[in-house]
């Protein structure tokens, strides 16, 4: 319920802990809503260093002030990766960031949203237009209320991008972050279709990178591991594509700019044709984590 009043812990740092021994402090001005859904608890906090934010079960989600780093890289550098992508899918990203950058490209017809938390989706048309600027009322776009796994598990309908805005593989998440989840995804998207999701901290989640990385390994021919700075969520983060023969590798930055401009894609903060080519470029402590090469 909306409640817009002083946060009495506004004098000491809030933290979200990456580790046991190492988390992000942040102060907080007010809390501007909380209200526990069917599914979790939903904080919409006012922030002197993010603007506002929102937390889902004590866990930062998105921010105004950089959701940007998050959302243009996880869901364009996918959709320019594809030579044509006409239909997507977001699981998750009730908060509609993913969305807003998808709708961008004018090749898109249809897009699926679908999402959870109805809660989620009503906490961000009320608090963080900035984010979803209008997505959800783009007649491109299909909102279904309901369990991804499911949705996932039992549609028929190709799709050339589906992305997995998800929170961290836990609690009501952790079945998409599955092997049997990823060979459903791997089915709707076919030969050429692009999957994306984000992975967790390289630096200090290596362990959940790289086990998720040998689990794309097993369904998709090729798994591109996506490097981007985001500090909200505690510094260089790992996303990464898959798919049989869409390679977002295979692309210089020209052709990636001569794709955004073709496509009516503009008003980026972050991703561009250099952006593109660095996220795929990993330090050696990363290449360590990538799983061997799918036999033949």
């Amino acid at each position: 319920m909306p409640i817009d009043k002083p946060d009495p812990a506004a004098a000491q740092p809030q933290i979200e802990w990456l580790t046991p021994h190492l988390g992000l402090a942040y102060r907080v001005d007010r809390t501007l809503m909380q209200t526990q859904s069917p599914y979790q608890l939903i904080d919409v906090l006012q922030t002197p260093a993010f603007g506002r934010v929102f937390r889902l079960d004590g866990c930062l989600m998105t921010a105004e002030a950089d959701e940007w780093f998050y959302h243009e890289n996880l869901a364009l550098l996918p959709a320019i990766s594809h030579p044509a992508p006409r239909r997507a899918l977001v699981i998750g990203g009730g908060d509609g960031g993913s969305a807003r950058q998808l709708l961008k490209d004018r090749q898109l017809t249809s897009l699926v949203v679908c999402e959870l938390d109805a809660q989620v989706v009503d906490m961000a048309k009320r608090y963080f237009a900035s984010v979803h600027q209008g997505a959800f009322d783009d007649p491109r776009l299909r909102l279904q209320i309901g369990d991804g796994l499911a949705y996932v598990a039992q549609s028929q309908a190709q799709v050339d991008l589906l992305v997995l805005d998800l929170t961290d593989p836990q609690g009501f998440a952790a079945p998409l972050y599955q092997p049997a989840f990823f060979n459903h995804c791997a089915r709707l998207l076919g030969e050429q279709g692009v999957l994306s999701l984000h992975l967790g901290s390289p630096q200090w989640q290596p362990q959940r990178v790289s086990r998720l990385l040998a689990d794309l390994r097993q369904q998709f021919a090729i798994v591109r591991l996506i490097l981007v700075p985001i500090a909200l969520y505690g510094g260089l983060w790992a996303m990464a594509c898959a798919s049989q023969r869409t390679d977002p590798k295979a692309l210089t930055s020209a052709e990636v700019e001569r794709r955004l401009l073709e496509r009516g894609i503009d008003g980026l903060n972050y991703y561009n044709g250099d952006t593109h080519v660095a996220a795929l470029a990993l330090p050696n402590f990363v290449r360590r984590l990538l799983p061997a090469e799918r036999p033949a």
